[in-house]
């Protein structure tokens, strides 16, 4: 497994925004991401199957990422025309592709772990450090934007090695569209399909 690998892997389990009505804090903030942490560190190790370890993930991005914004970025422009209906299709297909795509290379970091390294404040939201160490590679990089204006402390990107994984899945989701002559419920079955 590549370091790559692993960074977009990391990425598809995880991306969330904070809470309107209380302040996020960087005691919250990076106390979210320590409890992500932690349960994406249990899934490494806990020695279920692959789809065991999909299914864990993708509880995992739901709990701790802003699935919402996450897709409504991922599908860029092209959400202004989509209806009601495609936008939440699409946004509950997106959280199982994700999970899918990444979820497969999981088993291969048994192992390794995440250990969180530091937060500070950026504008209105907060970006936790954490280092990612994997077994015969160096440690590298990965950092949480973590915000709350979803309503609760969620991640909403993430940066591994600078790699921006909201941009990423963007192409990915664009390309896609393409592929489908522009057309996002025929986007959305061919999502069900891949990963």
């Amino acid at each position: 497994m590549k370091r790559r690998d692993f960074v977009l892997g990391l990425g598809a389990t995880t991306a969330l925004l904070p809470h309107a009505g209380f302040a996020l804090t960087e005691s919250s903030a990076s106390a979210l991401i320590n409890s992500l942490v932690t349960d994406i560190n249990k899934v490494i190790a806990s020695g279920k199957s692959e789809g065991g370890m999909i299914k864990d993930f993708e509880r995992i991005f739901a709990r701790y990422s802003d699935t919402s914004y996450i897709s409504a970025y991922a599908l860029g422009a092209d959400g202004r025309r989509a209806s009601n209906g495609q936008k939440r299709a699409f946004s509950k297909e997106f959280q199982s592709y994700v999970a899918r795509k990444y979820g497969k290379r999981f088993r291969e970091f048994v192992g390794g772990r995440l250990e969180v390294k530091g937060v500070k404040k950026v504008k209105k939201w907060f970006e936790v450090s954490t280092v990612a160490k994997l077994k015969g590679q160096s440690p590298f990089d990965v950092t949480f934007q973590v915000s709350n204006r979803a309503g609760k402390d969620l991640f909403f990107n993430m940066f591994i090695e600078g790699i921006n994984l909201l941009l990423t899945e963007r192409t990915e989701v664009g390309a896609l569209l393409d592929r489908n002559g522009g057309d996002i419920d025929k986007m959305i079955t061919a999502l069900k399909k891949i990963g």
